[in-house]
């Protein structure tokens, strides 16, 4: 700004220079052709007198440096000219000068050179004897004058250049000085022209409207900023080019990034072929979807493409932890089939012994031995039932009356229930400890505890023990079933709480249990948010541990 200020001063100070120099000039000039021309009428006017009185011969007398003499008759004839021989001058009737002295007793005229350089001033007066007498000077032009002051024209003009550049250096400098020390963040508070206060004001509007354009710009980021970074699905956009433009936390945990990544390529981060592959997909087709595994789980991805008016302008990533839902379905498979199998086998058995029997090739004898048969498959296939729709129960989690509970009174219960299959296996049951009164499912309780002691008796030694401690404190109530039986080998201690799942099949068909006991145990402790322990060794026993929040 304040090279144009100063180109801008510099260029009127060189146009007023130029300007005032031709306009002095030519006043100048006029003025002194003007006071010229008077003298040449004076020296008209005694020439004149002198040749009144004198004649011609006068004329041939005067001895003039400056000025031209010429005498001429009423048709024209040079009679007398003081510089050129009248004999090889042409007519002069037709000179302007002339023909108005003959008209009007008094001529003027002024005549340029053919270059230009020369301009000559003519004043004429018709004498008595009806002759005109004219005098005539020459003097240099106006543009031969310019020319002859070129040399001082131009050290004038240097030296006016010198000093304007000068003046509007300091003034272009004392101009912008205010405009550079605005403070643009508070428009207002400045003190400088008048003329940009409107321009100030705008700026303050403007200013104000940023700050709040600002603001929501701030606030939509923090807000999805908080929404990304608290995600459980991971998160990632990029451009057209696959350039990574932004990454959330769960996206950085499943591929091991950070934010260094922004700006680089997705294929930095991931080069694995089908996610490149469908990244390209999206782009071209505008949605994909895959599914992979990373870091031992499972998951799903969705990538989608992002145009902005028929424009493409990236893609966005989202991935989804199904492991859950896809162990949840292979359980559910399984559980169809091992609910398939396990159904079939006691059908099978009741239905071969009521063919058996339908068909008299049984015996009279051995009928009670076939209905005690069919009786017993059908009470298993009635407890596989009930168990099968308890674990529905709980997968359902619907709302189930809560009260408050003893755990030490359902273990009674429990115990004079089981006390006749304790009896015939020679188990002794043993309970000790704390009422342990939390709020909860009665009969889930009750199922906990009763699988749990049905499993330490049916697997046991004969002679063993079975022993329930229950302990609580502000906290928690912990439940405890230990016995002294074969135990579990550590193998199979993970799995012993999947539905159907059998350490010893054989043992489990012996003893008619379902597979579903301490698969029901583990649903109904997750119910009541406790937590489940195993702590067991083969041959010498095992020991379950349940523990419970005490919550109201």
């Amino acid at each position: 700004m304040t090279s144009k200020i100063f180109r801008s001063i510099l260029t009127a100070s060189v146009t007023v220079l130029a300007a005032t120099l031709i306009i002095i000039t030519g006043f100048l000039y006029d003025y002194f052709t003007q006071i010229q021309r008077e003298q040449l009428k004076d020296e008209l006017y005694i020439a004149s007198v002198g040749t009144e009185n004198a004649g011609i011969e006068y004329l041939e007398d005067i001895s003039l440096k400056n000025y031209r003499l010429t005498l001429i008759d009423k048709d024209g004839k040079v009679l007398f000219d003081s510089v050129k021989d009248v004999s090889e001058m042409e007519n002069h009737l037709n000179r302007e000068e002339i023909k108005e002295a003959f008209e009007k007793g008094k001529g003027s005229s002024s005549r340029y050179s053919s270059t230009l350089t020369e301009k000559t001033l003519y004043e004429a007066i018709l004498l008595s004897d009806g002759t005109v007498l004219r005098i005539s000077v020459s003097r240099a032009s106006g543009m031969t004058l310019m020319l002859g002051m070129v040399y001082p024209i131009i050290i004038i003009a240097i030296i006016a250049i010198v000093l304007s550049a000068v003046l509007a250096n300091k003034m272009s400098k004392r101009i912008t000085e205010p405009l550079n020390k605005l403070d643009l963040d508070n428009p207002l508070e400045n003190d400088t022209y008048e003329e940009i206060t409107p321009l100030l004001k705008r700026i303050s509007r403007q200013n104000s409207k940023i700050e709040r354009k600002v603001a929501e710009l701030k606030r939509k980021k923090d807000e999805f900023a908080y929404v990304t970074d608290n995600m459980r699905e991971g998160l990632v956009l990029m451009d057209k080019d696959k350039h990574i433009l932004s990454i959330n936390p769960a996206a950085m945990t499943l591929f091991g990034a950070d934010e260094n990544c922004i700006g680089n390529e997705f294929i930095t981060i991931d080069r694995k072929h089908d996610m490149i592959y469908a990244i390209d997909k999206a782009l071209s087709d505008g949605h994909c979807e895959i599914k992979a595994i990373y870091n031992e789980r499972e998951y799903q991805f969705e990538i989608s493409r992002i145009e902005n008016e028929n424009d493409v302008v990236g893609t966005v990533l989202l991935a989804f932890d199904i492991t859950e839902q896809a162990n949840a379905e292979r359980m559910r498979r399984e559980f169809s089939a091992n609910v398939s199998h396990e159904l079939k086998t006691p059908l099978q058995s009741i239905t071969g012994s009521a063919e058996l029997m339908e068909n008299g090739l049984v015996k009279p004898e051995d009928m009670p031995r076939f209905i005690g048969h069919i009786h017993k498959e059908a009470k298993r296939l009635v407890t596989l039932v009930d168990d099968i729709i308890r674990l529905s129960q709980l997968d359902e989690g619907g709302d189930m009356p809560k009260e408050e509970v003893s755990l030490y009174a359902v273990a009674k219960d429990v115990f004079e229930t089981l006390k006749n299959s304790a009896k015939e296996k020679n188990i002794s049951l043993d309970i000790s400890g704390d009422n342990g009164n939390i709020f909860g499912v009665k009969h889930l309780l009750y199922e906990i505890i009763y699988n749990l002691c049905d499993n330490a008796i049916n697997y046991n030694t004969d002679g063993g023990k079975v022993d329930v401690t229950i302990s609580e404190n502000d906290k928690e109530v912990t439940l405890s079933v230990s016995d002294t039986g074969i135990g579990i080998p550590s193998e199979h201690q993970q799995r012993i709480f999947e539905r159907f799942y059998r350490v010893d099949k054989s043992h489990s068909k012996k003893s008619g249990g379902t597979g579903l006991g301490l698969s029901i145990v583990k649903h109904a402790v997750l119910f009541h948010k406790g937590r489940i322990s195993v702590d067991s060794a083969e041959n010498k026993g095992t020991t379950i541990t349940v523990t419970f929040p005490k919550t109201k």
